[in-house]
């Protein structure tokens, strides 16, 4: 029996399109594979950005590099992260709706430096 979770995620990256399409691939990509979600398992996913990232939209992004699992019909949304005073700068941060196994404990992912922003729940190495 599956419920519905939200899995989280955060990377740091370069304002470049090449930089906000690797990372993005990367950090989804891990969340999928991390949390066994398959194409048919996802309701949505959701995307924010910091506001000094404007090279490339992160929903684009994550069409282009995630190949792991067809995303193709994947409903997505981007939108700037709240400007807040002494913020991370270069961040993607992104919630995935899924369906998993109940019972499953989500495992988020924090890459490149975005470790900092949820030390508690970050996987550590």
């Amino acid at each position: 029996m599956k419920r519905l979770y939200s899995i989280r995620g955060a990377v740091c990256t370069e304002n470049t399109e090449a930089s906000i399409v690797e990372n993005t691939g990367r950090m989804c990509t891990q969340i999928f594979v991390n949390n066994c979600i398959k194409s048919e398992d996802i309701v949505n996913v959701q995307f924010t950005m910091t506001g000094d990232l404007d090279a490339f939209n992160a929903a684009a992004a994550f069409r282009k590099s995630v190949t792991c699992i067809d995303v193709s019909a994947v409903p997505l949304f981007t939108s700037q992260e709240a400007e807040i005073k002494g913020m991370l700068p270069g961040v993607i941060r992104v919630m995935v709706t899924a369906y998993m196994e109940k019972g499953s404990v989500p495992v988020p992912v924090y890459l490149n430096g975005a470790e900092c922003l949820r030390p508690d729940i970050a996987q550590k190495k």
